[in-house]
Parts: structure tokens; sequence; C-alpha cells
């Protein structure tokens, strides 16, 4: 069996549907004959931006604290690359946060 990534990212709602967009397209979210599989909740994000940072939610030099959501879904070893630069692509963040994590073959 092929060895498989979970894939996690921190997102305004409003881009959840453009980002999943983007990673499914690039090949994620397919378990079995399941497709579009994903997970995701909600939480706070905190960030404070540097004097040369361009943040897309709030102002450099100040701690922000804003509503995000952490979304996961699985992908084949072959598409990591593809499917993380078609995130980054659709990510409205100037540096979103992107996880990538083997899963075991058990």
């Amino acid at each position: 069996m092929a060895q498989s990534y979970k894939v996690v990212w921190f997102v305004p709602a409003e881009a959840l549907q453009a980002t999943r967009d983007a990673v499914f397209e690039a090949g994620a979210g397919r378990i079995g004959d399941y497709e579009r599989c994903s997970w995701y909740t909600a939480g706070t994000g905190t960030f404070l931006g540097g004097e040369e940072t361009d943040p897309a939610i709030g102002e450099r030099g100040r701690e922000e604290h804003v509503p995000e959501l952490r979304v996961e879904t699985v992908v084949p070893d072959d598409l990591v690359d593809e499917v993380v630069e078609a995130l980054r692509a659709a990510h409205p963040y100037e540096e979103p946060a992107v996880d990538v994590y083997p899963l075991l073959d058990a």
C-alpha cells in the first residue's frame, strides 16, 4: 500500500470552500470509493505580524485573535506537493499554516 499523508490547514470560514475545492481538484480527499473527504472544526487563531507583513485580517504590529477553521484531508504520497501548492494558491493568507503528517499503515 502506498504512503498517505494528512494535510491540515487553518482558514477563515469564508475561504473554506475555495481551499477545499483546490485541494480536491489536485487529488486530495479520496478514501476508497469516496471523494471530497475532509473534516473541519472551529477554533481561534492568533498571530502578530511584523513590520514587513501585510496581513489579510487585522493589522501588522498588533496581536490578532481570529475565528478560523482547522481543516484536514488525506493525500497520497505522489500528490502531496501538488495539493500543498494548490492550497497555498487558493488560500487568502499571506503565510498560511499548512501541516503535513505521514499516516501509519496499520
